[in-house]
């Protein structure tokens, strides 16, 4: 059966702290968007799945409950970075099934200022989800006294420059980008403008990273409401519905770690394995897409996703931003919400953003930054430990 985002919203997302607001505030206001943009009430809702990585459990229902006490299954989701995504999977299959005509994935979170203590919320990686993942980044590199996330990360940049010659100049290219695309997205907590040289000379988080290439921690929710091709109809929805073409999760195999490589435990076997499975679903492939929302959470993991999901071979992501082929005017336009690194990373909600970037701009709906033409679009998201979302949205 068919599956269709019919109704999309997100809030503002904003640095921890800067707005006196709870978690079901955030929930209630991007919720309530979405419902409204779907034409419906929370009582038409059959499910409702609901991210968060760091609050307690069943605040999902406290989240919904703001949208209405219905009596509805509500399911709490964690998945790391990856929640978002793996809420509107849950929601995608439960309609893609027939279990249901109309279901809300809804992903939000208040988070603490400054860098993530490692991926559990603690410091003891021994007995951590991801302590397998950090063990192959020590190994390599070693483990020093910076962000640990940063530092997998600025292990996996090291081993791309060593590999294959990618320049401090294309990481930070990365970031310019998705600073300059968020200029345009009132929805981004930065909008500030920077320059390749600028982002190279911030501050070091972990090298060759710098903070205007690592994302922030954020504040902020997002929901989509899914629903059947009977509801659509039923409802009147065709002229908004997008069409959930093709979804897939990947988690780890042994290939994330035989190699030793920080490439590899970041996940890009696993997204290559879940895009392929995608393209082979909606029978298109990524030279179908026209434009892109990837996990940027890292600028290096931007170009390790370009090569992931097919955009160029092996090692040669950087020269693909260099051409100009992933901006406007080029083959494929990448984050043009900004992305991760600055429109910002409240990790519930992250992965239902993106869905509902893309919603916006295969409806036309996404003002100056605005993809012309775009009809088919595919979003990526993935959390260390590890699972990767790939979706790939069209518009009928």
């Amino acid at each position: 059966m068919k599956a269709y985002l019919v109704g999309v919203g997100m809030t503002k997302f904003e640095k921890p702290e800067s707005r006196d607001w709870q978690y079901w505030d955030m929930a209630k206001e991007a919720g309530g968007k979405a419902l409204d943009d779907a034409g419906i009430g929370y009582d038409q809702v059959g499910q409702a799945a609901v991210g968060y990585c760091f609050q307690v459990s069943t605040a999902g229902q406290r989240a919904v409950y703001e949208l209405g006490l219905t009596g509805v299954p509500v399911y709490n989701v964690n998945n790391n970075c990856a929640t978002g995504s793996t809420a509107l999977m849950m929601a995608h299959q439960f309609v893609e099934g027939g279990l249901e005509d109309c279901v809300l994935a809804l992903g939000f979170e208040k988070m603490a200022r400054g860098a993530l203590g490692g991926e559990s919320g603690g410091e003891d990686f021994k007995t951590s989800p991801v302590a397998r993942h950090y063990g192959i980044m020590a190994a390599r590199h070693g483990f020093e006294m910076t962000p640990p996330t940063a530092q997998i990360f600025g292990g996996a940049a090291r081993e791309h420059m060593e590999l294959y010659g990618t320049t401090p100049a294309q990481l930070a290219a990365v970031g310019a980008k998705n600073h300059r695309h968020s200029a345009d997205n009132p929805y981004a907590q930065f909008q500030d403008v920077y320059e390749v040289d600028e982002i190279l000379a911030a501050k070091p988080i972990h090298e060759p990273l710098t903070k205007l290439q690592c994302s922030p921690t954020s504040d902020g929710a997002a929901a989509a409401v899914v629903a059947s091709e009977r509801f659509v109809e039923r409802h009147g929805l065709g002229d908004r519905a997008v069409e959930i073409a093709a979804q897939a999760m990947a988690t780890d195999t042994e290939e994330s770690f035989a190699s030793g490589s920080c490439i590899d435990v970041v996940g890009k076997p696993l997204s290559r394995s879940a895009a392929r499975q995608v393209y082979e679903r909606a029978g298109l492939g990524i030279e179908d897409v026209d434009v892109v929302e990837l996990h940027d959470c890292f600028s290096v993991n931007e170009l390790l996703t370009y090569e992931a999901l097919g955009m160029c071979a092996d090692g040669e992501s950087g020269k693909l931003l260099e051409s100009g082929a992933t901006t406007y005017g080029g083959r494929w336009v990448v984050n043009p919400s900004g992305g991760l690194i600055s429109k910002g990373h409240p990790l519930g909600a992250t992965g239902l953003a993106q869905a509902t970037e893309l919603t916006w701009q295969l409806r036309g709906e996404a003002g100056a930054r605005q993809v012309e033409g775009a009809r088919t679009g595919l979003a990526h998201n993935i959390g260390l430990g590890g699972a990767a979302v790939v979706t790939l949205l069209r518009k009928p």
